[in-house]
């Protein structure tokens, strides 16, 4: 690459919002380099939702992501929602199915996304820089000055689309977010999201065994400032409470599944969750209905609830011999405390399970420094920011793809020369 180029934007990273922003800043007649690290491309959308791609959510609102301003994502997703990225999708032949609670993912595989994605930024006239990694960008005269391993680079408007910290293994960094600290943004903590729990390993002892069994709870999580009472009451309505309805994953070191992957986003270090384990049922007012003369011991009780491995240790944790007495034997007040503890078990995690294991990273740039219409930098006209490395997280279920989508879009449209 020579010093000075006829480029007029450069966009760092060719991801999902990377390549969207590309082909929409193209399209409009921008002259784009797209440039990434990596030798295999866009391997995170390869991946992900099984290797099928969970490309977007048709239930989308503003409503479904996390982030200090909660209001900043909705001109982004109101201007591009899940419809225009399905019609995008439709356009290119692409097969689709919607699985569940309106997640959408292609019929064969995620390959058909990243193909389309190339092909769009192909038609837009993109130039690739593929391996080519950023060692420096300086800031000179209203030029962005890039020192790479192609060579220098110069061009008059900078797209940060690198992501966040999660799955490293696939080449994710930080990149974003030292560039944002470099040019004095200011950015919000970031931790994985979107990841299993964990717990010291005398406090899970006894339900390491369960490893793999799965069922479908209600998970609330309870921030520092909600009293156990106060959540109690709240069923996810309390301030800065929420709820889900999603199945749990026993494992060997904590909690998985989508219902631990959904509270992980909102849950910090400290604070304890809370657990109903019989959400379809008044569990208490089951267990003294059916009391009356009936010889079935506990265990089988439970077991017509549960998986069997999950009511044998439940009752055998719980002590005094329950797991083989008899339901016409236990006296209410014990069926009452039990019934207590399994529609409200609670629990403090020691951790997250990390960055290798997260889907996303919560936290990036601090939506203070961007425009929302447009994604640039307040503080360095020319300089913008999407997707994953800005403070805007969504559920698991397609949303993430969507705020790539989306922000890439308000990206691409909005950028002048």
């Amino acid at each position: 690459m020579s010093a000075r180029s006829s480029f007029d934007v450069a966009i760092i990273g060719a991801g999902a919002a990377g390549m969207m922003a590309a082909a929409v800043a193209g399209a409009r007649g921008l002259k784009v380099v797209l440039i990434d690290h990596a030798t295999k491309l866009a391997e995170k959308i390869r991946i992900s939702g099984g290797g099928r791609c969970n490309f977007t959510n048709i239930g989308t609102t503003p409503a479904q992501f996390v982030s200090r301003n909660p209001h900043f994502c909705r001109s982004a997703l109101s201007s591009y929602g899940p419809r225009d990225f399905l019609e995008l999708v439709e356009r290119h032949g692409i097969a689709w199915h919607e699985k569940h609670r309106g997640q959408l993912f292609c019929d064969d595989s995620s390959e058909r996304i990243i193909d389309m994605l190339r092909a769009e930024c192909e038609d837009a006239r993109v130039a690739w820089r593929m391996p080519c990694s950023v060692e420096r960008i300086d800031h000179v005269d209203g030029a962005f000055h890039l020192h790479t391993s192609g060579g220098g680079l110069e061009v008059p408007r900078l797209v940060l689309a690198t992501g966040g910290m999660a799955i490293p293994q696939l080449g994710a960094t930080d990149f974003a977010l030292k560039v944002a600290r470099q040019f004095g943004l200011k950015v919000v903590e970031p931790r994985p999201a979107l990841v299993p729990l964990v717990f010291d390993a005398a406090q899970w002892a006894p339900f390491a065994e369960l490893s793999g069994v799965a069922l479908e709870v209600v998970l609330r999580n309870q921030p520092a400032s909600t009293s156990a009472k106060e959540l109690g009451k709240s069923k996810g309505k309390g301030k800065g409470v929420v709820s889900f309805l999603e199945d749990l994953l026993f494992t060997h070191r904590g909690l998985s599944g989508p219902a631990i992957l959904q509270i992980s986003t909102f849950w910090n270090p400290g604070e304890s969750i809370e657990i109903d384990l019989a959400p379809h049922v008044d569990l208490a007012a089951e267990l003294l209905d059916a009391k009356p003369g009936n010889r079935q011991q506990m265990l089988t009780v439970l077991s017509n609830l549960w998986p069997r491995r999950l009511a044998e240790q439940w009752l055998e944790h719980a002590g005094g011999g329950l797991a083989q007495a008899r339901l016409a034997d236990v006296p209410d007040r014990r069926l009452q405390e039990l019934a207590r503890n399994i529609h409200h078990w609670q629990l403090i995690p020691s951790g997250t399970a990390g960055y290798k294991k997260a889907e996303v990273m919560r936290g990036g740039v601090d939506t203070d420094e961007l425009d929302q219409r447009s994604m640039q930098s307040r503080k360095v006209p020319g300089m913008y920011f999407i997707g994953e490395a800005v403070d805007v997280t969504g559920w698991l279920g397609g949303y993430n793809f969507q705020w790539a989508w989306s922000s890439a879009v308000a990206c691409g449209r909005a950028i002048t020369v």
